[in-house]
């Protein structure tokens, strides 16, 4: 026995005394904010795994690195939902194991029912929304209800709206506007959606994908093309602000987590998704970026008080459903890509 004792107290100092470097490390790739700034250190402390941020800016840029180094370099990465079924389709997601990932149980049955990963086979949602209208209602006549309210506003809101630039929503604005899918490939299609949204152009204030809701506060934008969560920021600051989702419809966004195919360590980071899908850090997605998470054990422990201050927060997941999932449209989106650079570039 005491032989035992003192090769384990040995073999305990050895592992203390092994270099930072022999620790497992996972590298996680996310948008500036969008977890809880101690979630790493706490994760490293709960399993000894060590966890290093890298902060992308977007969906298109951190795309752009994994599927040029194959994924190479990255555990684990928050990437959107069309951007997460693209990963799959290149073959740089790897397959789950529900078994690693118990916290699975947190979420509503309707984030395993997702279109593009039927069972989160690839992906597991971390936040889910809608994208509609932000609008001063103390300055806007009556509610806007439509597309075009935004898209042909009155002659009072002219230069007083902002769109969001994005490819994907501001393509969905104009083809929700008409009547299409957000996910539309027919270039005839297409060529209406631009010819609506250059018209739209000579009324905007700006396209904002990152203010427009402090523009709304500062009374600068009186109506604004939003993300729900967003438009939450402005309601923080005014109440006047107001959200609706146009009788169109709406796309359903889907901010998701993906493991790559090409990381060493996948035991690990599927250890962090599990983390990261605790109750705990899902009400803090909800309390502070303000955006909906399918993490049913966390919306149900959020304050009702904060649901009734940012009423888009109680959508439920039925209503969220109701919004039309963004699709990876494989190589349609050079398409889009083309046609919001001739938007952008239209006079």
């Amino acid at each position: 026995m005491k032989t035992a004792i003192a090769g384990a107290l040995c073999a305990g100092a050895l592992m203390a005394a092994l270099p930072a470097a022999a620790q497992e490390t996972i590298v996680i790739s996310n948008w500036d904010g969008y977890m809880p700034e101690t979630l790493l250190e706490e994760f490293e402390k709960d399993t000894g795994i060590k966890a290093e941020l890298a902060v992308h800016g977007t969906n298109e840029e951190i795309m752009g690195k994994l599927v040029a180094g194959k994924g190479k370099g990255y555990d684990v990465v928050f990437v959107s939902s069309p951007f997460a079924e693209a990963l799959n389709h290149l073959g740089l997601a790897a397959k789950l194991d529900h078994d690693k990932i118990p916290n699975l149980k947190n979420l509503y049955p309707e984030a395993s029912e997702l279109a593009y990963d039927p069972g989160n086979t690839f992906s597991v949602p971390y936040a889910w929304g809608t994208t509609g209208l932000c609008y001063r209602s103390d300055l806007v006549d009556g509610e806007p209800e439509s597309w075009n309210d935004l898209l042909k506003p009155a002659e009072s809101l002219k230069g007083k709206t902002t769109m969001l630039s994005t490819d994907r929503w501001l393509m969905a604005a104009g083809e929700l506007a008409l009547g299409y899918s957000v996910n539309e490939t027919d270039p005839e299609k297409i060529a209406e959606v631009k010819d609506l949204l250059i018209e739209a152009k000579k009324t905007l204030l700006a396209y904002d994908d990152t203010t427009f809701y402090s523009k709304l506060v500062s009374g600068e934008a009186e109506l604004v093309h939003a993300w729900d969560g967003w438009c939450n920021y402005g309601i923080a600051e005014n109440d006047q602000i107001k959200y609706v989702v146009p009788k169109e419809g709406t796309d359903l966004w889907v901010d998701t987590i993906v493991v790559t195919e090409a990381s060493e360590h996948k035991d690990a980071a599927q250890k962090f998704v599990d983390y990261v899908l605790s109750a705990d850090t899902g009400k803090w997605v909800a309390e502070n970026i303000l955006y909906k998470t399918p993490n049913k054990a966390a919306m149900d422990a959020l304050d009702p008080a904060l649901l009734k201050q940012y009423p888009n927060l109680a959508m439920t997941p039925d209503e969220v459903m109701q919004g039309e999932l963004l699709r990876d449209l494989g190589q349609a989106q050079k398409l889009y890509t083309q046609t919001v650079s001739e938007i952008m570039a239209a006079k």
